[in-house]
């Protein structure tokens, strides 16, 4: 069942931020703008940009500050620049033409220097939602981005877990995503009546905490 579909991540973000069961598994978000983004850079060091509606990795870029330098990485390419304005001049070439969002930067627990996530996928049948999926996704080497269109490689979640972080406990931490996922579910169903579908894209810091990263309606 495929049910209502709702492409823009800032309404779903919005949601789940509404919840305080929720709140704080969401990193910092914001719509783009260049002062945003120079706040955020102070405080975070490194920002994901990424278009408000889209999917696959489409138009997402990594931006960063060292030192008294900022950069962004785009696939494999990664430009410096002596100062924020250039940086921002040459960004705007980059980014595609849509609305953007900014999202502070986790800094994903890694397989082989290679970044993981996760997705979840679950889907409505009859009264009921059902667990599909939960499957981990590891960056093509040289990449930011996990998804699996742009060369990312599935594993199992236990696997995922186990080898990027072999010192926390693999079943809390899937019991947690398992949990959370069902809290998100009840509170997207309450904002956005129809949906039948949703897929989960969760993060796992170096620490082992969990962060949500966006959440889709039509999951590949």
């Amino acid at each position: 069942m495929a049910g209502r579909q709702l492409a823009s991540k800032w309404l779903k973000t919005e949601a789940l931020l509404s919840d305080p069961r929720v709140a704080g598994y969401i990193p910092r978000t914001m719509e783009y703008s260049a002062a945003g983004l120079l706040r955020m850079l102070g405080i975070y060091g490194s920002v994901v940009i990424k278009p408000v509606v889209g999917g696959g990795g489409y138009g997402v870029i990594k931006v960063f500050r060292s030192s008294r330098a900022y950069g962004f990485t785009h696939m494999h390419s990664t430009r410096m620049y002596r100062d924020f304005s250039s940086m921002r001049r040459a960004l705007d070439m980059f980014k595609v033409k849509r609305r953007y969002l900014m999202q502070q930067c986790i800094s994903l627990a890694r397989i082989d220097g290679r970044p993981i996530d996760y997705r979840v996928k679950v889907v409505k049948n009859g009264d009921h939602w059902e667990f599909r999926a939960m499957v981990g996704r590891v960056a093509r080497p040289g990449l930011f981005v996990t998804n699996l269109c742009k060369g990312g490689t599935m594993l199992s979640c236990r696997e995922g877990l186990r080898r990027s972080l072999p010192r926390i406990r693999t079943s809390a931490k899937k019991a947690e995503m398992r949990r959370l996922t069902l809290i998100c579910i009840e509170l997207l169903e309450r904002h956005f009546p129809g949906i039948g579908e949703l897929g989960f894209d969760y993060a796992v810091d170096q620490r082992g905490k969990i962060w949500i990263l966006e959440v889709n309606t039509r999951p590949k």
